[in-house]
């Protein structure tokens, strides 16, 4: 079935409900229901949440237990250039994104069940990924959560394998809270009696809630800094819990916190005994748009020779600390101006999240975001940039942004970031000639 057929159905699927966004379980639950509760029937999962990072750590889980042999059906969104990147089913040899086909027939098949009644687009797509994973046999299901945790769609799986929560930080203020602890309540919210709980770095006030919320639940905490934790030495990653220590290499990943999230990988696989090839998952792991070398297609063929192009998916004050963090460190190995391309969404705090590139960034290119997406006004973008001390213009696109910085002379030739927005980064990997795999 071609991929237009699939678009169709989510389309249709997308007018069930009026808004994008509408935290319940009441919908879902009627429709597993209706479909007899493929959430009982899944393979043992790892539930993950958190702000940042979720996406890298269960790339680096995937990579790890792929490379020992294990199938691993996967579960993340949103996706960046199609939908079927969402549903990853595990297979001998390793995954493989779920067919037109067999996405087509799951969707027809919620759609009968749910009978026409109010869901939005990413529960009744949460209920066709269900399906298919309680179909197709794996050894482990990796879940993301699509937002919060308490009351997100993927929360109806009773007897997770363990929860994982990555650092917690302010995002998504209209929905999960305005302040640190209440967006931890929510994260906090995946947790289950007596199921393993494995933390990140947390600042103080969210680690607070999260342990309350495992003492409540009597759930085990594995916490970085107390039961495991992580750290570069010598180009190394280095790990330590009770069971010993791993000397482990870099990852492939580019990033100080890449080293976080696979000491997070590491630790959640190790608390649930599951078998993980460590090294040559830290070694193999993929995850698109998260500082991303783009080092050729047609769209980094209008910036000039010699340009540095990258790509992070990065949207809020914590994302942009760690990518100001991670560029200041390739600025150490190679001194280039940065460029920085920057789109970002009407919800997003642009302030927050440029405050740490002062003093990093030559200049600041602002460009919508494209399709329907509420983004900012790229003069609102600009404004905010130079209201940081940063120059700061206005473009027509990434492409124009890419096109202006070529009529420039610049020695050497700069680096150039292209950030603030995932549904950015999609746009870009289509429009650069990416294909999921």
């Amino acid at each position: 079935m071609p991929a237009r057929a699939t678009d169709e159905i989510l389309n249709r699927l997308a007018a069930l409900h009026p808004k994008k966004i509408d935290l319940s379980l009441a919908r879902m639950g009627r429709l597993l229901d209706a479909l007899g509760n493929p959430e009982r029937r899944l393979p043992p999962t790892i539930h993950v949440a958190g702000t940042n990072g979720k996406g890298s750590t269960i790339a680096f889980m995937r990579a790890m237990l792929e490379a020992a042999g294990q199938r691993v059906h996967v579960y993340t969104s949103p996706h960046l250039v199609r939908f079927n990147e969402r549903i990853r089913l595990g297979a001998a040899g390793g995954g493989v994104l779920v067919s037109d086909a067999a996405l087509a027939e799951a969707l027809d098949r919620t759609e009968t069940a749910n009978a026409g009644q109010p869901i939005t687009l990413f529960e009744i797509t949460t209920a066709a990924a269900f399906l298919l994973f309680a179909e197709h046999p794996a050894d482990v299901l990796l879940l993301e959560v699509g937002l919060g945790g308490r009351l997100d769609a993927t929360n109806l799986v009773a007897e997770p394998l363990a929860s994982v929560i990555t650092p917690v930080s302010i995002d998504h203020v209209d929905f999960l809270g305005t302040s640190v602890e209440a967006i931890a309540g929510e994260k906090a919210g995946i947790i289950k009696p007596r199921r393993p709980v494995v933390v990140g770095s947390q600042v103080p006030e969210a680690l607070a809630v999260i342990e309350r919320a495992a003492a409540k639940k009597l759930a085990p905490l594995f916490v970085r800094g107390q039961q495991w934790n992580v750290s570069e030495e010598a180009g190394r990653l280095v790990y330590a819990d009770e069971d010993g220590l791993l000397d482990l290499p870099r990852p492939r990943l580019v990033g100080p916190h890449q080293i976080d999230n696979a000491g997070l990988a590491v630790a959640t696989l190790r608390a649930v005994k599951l078998p993980a090839a460590h090294e040559a998952g830290i070694l193999q792991a993929d995850w698109p748009a998260r500082l991303q070398r783009l080092p050729t297609g047609p769209l980094v063929a209008r910036a000039p020779a010699g340009v540095e192009v990258w790509l992070d998916g990065g949207h809020n004050a914590a994302g942009g600390a760690a990518l100001a963090h991670a560029l200041c460190e390739l600025e150490e190995r190679y001194s280039r101006p940065l460029v920085l391309i920057l789109g970002m969404l009407g919800t997003k705090d642009v302030t927050g999240f440029l405050a740490p590139f002062a003093g990093l960034v030559r200049e600041a290119i602002a460009v919508p975001v494209p399709g329907e997406h509420a983004g900012l006004k790229p003069e609102d973008v600009a404004a905010a940039a130079m209201g940081l001390g940063m120059s700061a213009r206005v473009a027509r696109d990434v492409g124009s942004a890419l096109d202006s910085i070529a009529r420039t002379s610049q020695v050497p030739p700069p680096r150039v970031l292209i950030s603030g927005s995932l549904y950015l980064a999609g746009a870009v990997l289509a429009a650069n000639g990416a294909e999921p795999a």
